[in-house]
């Protein structure tokens, strides 16, 4: 009889088409993260209803195609996420900026999926590759949306893992802003997981490239990021 095996470690054996990306948006009920999958999809504001379950959309990008799974936030959907995540190309965390007392509990949210989704043994080398986590600061064009600088701390996210990349986003998924640049900027993070995977299988154990950072909208701020490898 055949060993068995799990989908991560088939994952691992099967090579990801270059251009080509799966990833999985996830986070409170009410963030807007249908709102953003449309906004990507369509190029315009679409008016949707709660999430129950899911919703998946192909999202053509740069002469990339994203396949990106939009999954419920509500209590009772969120043991699903990380049937979602563990074999994906990236994660999207999208919060809702103006909620400052839902943000204790997006951080604790976001903890916990990226506790389940390091890969490998504590101590091994593949836990210096984890999954890369694009989190959208959504709803900016609100007034009492806060920014980059005070969201950071508030979500944790130098909490995640000294290997973990992230990037924090502000967007608005109405008008567009900032989803462009934050896609963008997981796209170089699923890369620089590949490349380092790649060096990993082939050569070894590698450095893992870390890349944090934050970008505030240029209609708001100047920008401000950091990035470096280890």
């Amino acid at each position: 009889m055949g060993g068995g095996i799990s989908r991560e470690s088939l994952r691992e054996h099967i090579p990801s088409l270059p251009g080509s990306y799966h990833c999985a948006m996830i986070g409170l009920d009410s963030a807007g993260k249908t709102t953003v999958l449309y906004r990507l999809k369509f190029k315009h504001y679409v008016n949707t209803a709660p999430t129950i379950g899911f919703n998946t959309e192909k999202v053509r990008l740069n002469g990339s195609t994203f396949t990106v799974w939009d999954v419920g936030g509500q209590d009772k959907l969120r043991p699903l996420w990380r049937s979602y995540t563990r074999c994906t190309d990236g994660i999207i965390f999208v919060v809702d900026s103006t909620k400052e007392e839902r943000l204790e509990e997006a951080k604790l949210e976001l903890q916990k999926i990226c506790k389940s989704t390091v890969t490998g043994t504590a101590a091994g080398a593949r836990n210096k590759n984890s999954i890369p986590v694009l989190v959208l600061a959504n709803m900016q064009d609100l007034p009492d949306a806060m920014d980059a600088e005070k969201l950071e701390p508030l979500l944790g996210l130098r909490d995640l893992g000294s290997m973990r990349q992230w990037h924090l986003q502000p967007t608005c998924a109405v008008t567009g802003d900032g989803l462009q640049e934050g896609m963008g900027k997981l796209q170089e993070m699923i890369n620089n997981r590949r490349k380092t995977s790649k060096m990993t299988n082939g050569f070894g154990p590698a450095a893992g490239i870390r890349s944090n950072s934050s970008t505030k909208l240029n209609t708001k701020k100047l920008q401000r990021s950091q990035s470096y490898s280890a």
